[in-house]
């Protein structure tokens, strides 16, 4: 075991993978020499080569597209974006291309590709640095969406997302790069992809988040010393819906917390799939504390958007009194 943080955690399973098998390449801008934006892949080009930890061209949609053509022909690639909001220049390789391939040739190719990238706010970053958008994944059927909120679980979903047939968006949360610190497995271990994790037992609701905000949300929960059930989704796309069900149907009340807007916001997803199997069971509305449906806000006015333990306190609150 070695006590590491989220940012140690990913740096451990890419030199894992790419010692482990030789068709994993590590790409993208600054990914070699400088080690990553955030030292994500430090030490990597040094220890693997120029031909397996590769620095690319400032360009999103060549770093993608090109990955997707690697992934097609039989390499698995992780392609590194400095930042979620950077992404949205290669959405049209992502879901026209990607996300599609198993399907339009029939099973005949599949895309073994990794897009890891930092998301969510809270570092104080400049304009498309601090995007939460797992939505647009989601929403892309082909597409995998995971986002770790621990060491433990960074290390073990990169390196399942990894060995995974189908391409796989890794989110990874900022605020929490170096945040915590946990005793992980120096050896090789995954953890299921569209499993959730029950962070806390409780009996009087049950709260749902998933990234920077599984954190915060349990700090709430546990500072306030509420008999909650908080639950780690994990996973966006494929989501663990039987975690969630079972935890309602025993707690009967649901708040759902998470970074992205509201509207069209994943936990309307969460919501409305409660609604539907799990109605007779409630015994107050479902609850969400969300982002704002506005872009995130520049540095000062920045931990205003996202949602703060007194905003989750009031969405808890609300349906326990309910």
């Amino acid at each position: 075991m070695v006590k590491a943080t989220i940012v140690q955690a990913v740096n451990m399973a890419l030199d894992l993978e790419l010692g482990r098998d030789r068709n994993v390449v590590v790409m993208g801008e600054d990914v070699g020499v400088n080690g990553g934006v955030f030292r994500a892949t430090d030490g990597l080009q040094k220890k693997h080569g120029k031909e397996r930890v590769i620095d690319t061209p400032l360009s999103e949609e060549a770093i993608i597209g090109t990955a997707v053509g690697m992934a097609v022909n039989g390499m698995r690639p992780v392609a590194e974006i400095q930042f979620s909001g950077f992404v949205y220049s290669g959405f049209d390789q992502l879901f026209s291309h990607a996300a599609r391939i198993r399907n339009r040739s029939r099973g005949r190719f599949s895309v073994p590709l990794v897009v890891r990238t930092p998301a969510g706010a809270g570092i104080r970053a400049l304009e498309l640095h601090c995007e939460q958008g797992e939505a647009f994944f989601a929403h892309a059927v082909g597409l995998k969406m995971v986002i770790p909120s621990t060491p433990y679980d960074a290390k073990g979903l990169l390196l399942a997302a990894i060995r995974d047939p189908d391409p796989v968006i890794f989110y990874e949360p900022m605020r929490l790069y170096r945040a915590i610190k946990e005793d992980i497995p120096e050896d090789d271990y995954t953890v299921p992809i569209g499993k959730a994790r029950i962070a806390q037992q409780g009996d009087d609701l049950t709260v749902i988040s998933w990234g920077a905000l599984s954190k915060f949300t349990l700090d709430a929960i546990q500072n306030n010393k509420v008999n909650a059930e908080v639950i780690d989704l994990r996973s966006i796309y494929p989501w663990d819906s039987e975690a969630v069900l079972n935890s309602v149907k025993k707690t009967g009340r649901a708040v759902i917390v998470h970074e992205a807007p509201r509207t069209s916001g994943f936990g309307a997803e969460i919501a409305a799939t409660i609604a539907e199997r799990a109605m007779l069971e409630l015994e107050a509305p479902v609850v969400r504390v969300t982002g704002y449906d506005t872009a995130v806000p520049f540095a000062r006015t920045e931990m205003e958007y996202v949602p703060s333990e007194k905003r989750i306190m009031d969405g808890v609150n609300k349906v326990l009194k309910f």
